[in-house]
């Protein structure tokens, strides 16, 4: 939003022309930043509950670069995924504070000194239940840590599970009490993808299936888990793309979110509600 267009907004608000929950709605679609090849979508935080994130895969190492230092300026943690060795080493050199993680792909930006807008973010979720990522193998971990790293980065508490799946499910049934405390599962699994389905089966959590593209020939680079995944026999399962670790993070968010949003009452139910305390003074 140009500064013109957001002193108009604030001056009617401060003057009585404008509610603020009208200011608020027209502040939820914008700004958004020109930079030539991207435009950052700074209320995005605002409007859907989690930030901006970089998809670094075709992007030049300036561009990623760039994205990266605006993004921060905002006081936020910032996020960029599947980041090849090549990139993590020149992002660290302009960034020293950044953090790479190899096994997930990812480099992380933490909020700078002071910022505490995305700070804030993160003590949100204390009380909520932690995510729970769960492997059926040690192959599937790229995956798992990419999302594990995001889910971090947006201020939830994780717990990880790795390497129980179907071919020895003894593995899995001696952690039911975890299964049961955690808010929201992500189960990550390639081969034959049955994990998930199990698991489904075991907790009334929400669970996220995530197929990998882990496997031999008829596993069609995920396919196989993924048609797997969709035709569960475990209802309510929420199926998210191939090797889409991000994804799942991002929907387990959401999830989470709404454990901490109150109702909100339509609008005949809040003028009802008004009148009422009216006739009560």
């Amino acid at each position: 939003m140009m500064e013109k267009q957001l002193r108009s907004l604030l001056a009617a608000v401060q003057r009585g022309r404008l509610p603020l929950h009208r200011a608020v709605e027209e502040l939820r679609h914008l700004p958004y930043e020109k930079l030539g090849y991207a435009m950052l979508d700074h209320h995005r935080p605002l409007r859907q509950g989690l930030p901006e994130v970089i998809f670094c895969e075709g992007k030049q190492p300036e561009q990623v670069a760039t994205i990266m230092r605006r993004l921060h300026a905002r006081g936020i943690p910032v996020l960029a995924t599947r980041v090849e060795p090549a990139l993590a080493d020149f992002l660290i050199q302009r960034e020293p504070a950044a953090r790479h993680h190899p096994l997930a792909r990812t480099i992380v930006l933490p909020a700078g000194a002071g910022k505490t807008a995305a700070s804030s973010s993160h003590g949100r979720w204390r009380r909520t239940p932690p995510i729970l990522v769960v492997t059926a193998g040690t192959a599937d971990l790229p995956v798992a840590e990419e999302a594990r790293i995001t889910a971090e980065t947006f201020g939830h508490r994780v717990v990880t599970l790795y390497d129980v799946g179907v071919a020895g499910l003894h593995r899995l049934t001696g952690h039911v009490r975890e299964l049961a405390a955690a808010g929201v599962l992500i189960v990550v699994a390639g081969m034959d993808g049955a994990l998930p389905s199990v698991v489904g089966g075991l907790t009334s959590r929400p669970v996220i299936a995530v197929p990998t593209s882990r496997g031999y020939g008829a596993h069609l680079g995920g396919l196989a888990p993924l048609f797997t995944m969709l035709t569960s026999c475990a209802p309510g399962l929420a199926v998210v793309n191939i090797d889409n670790g991000f994804g799942a993070a991002a929907l387990a968010h959401r999830i989470l979110g709404l454990m901490q949003r109150p109702p909100q009452a339509s609008p005949s139910a809040r003028k009802r509600a008004t009148g009422q305390t009216r006739r009560r003074k």
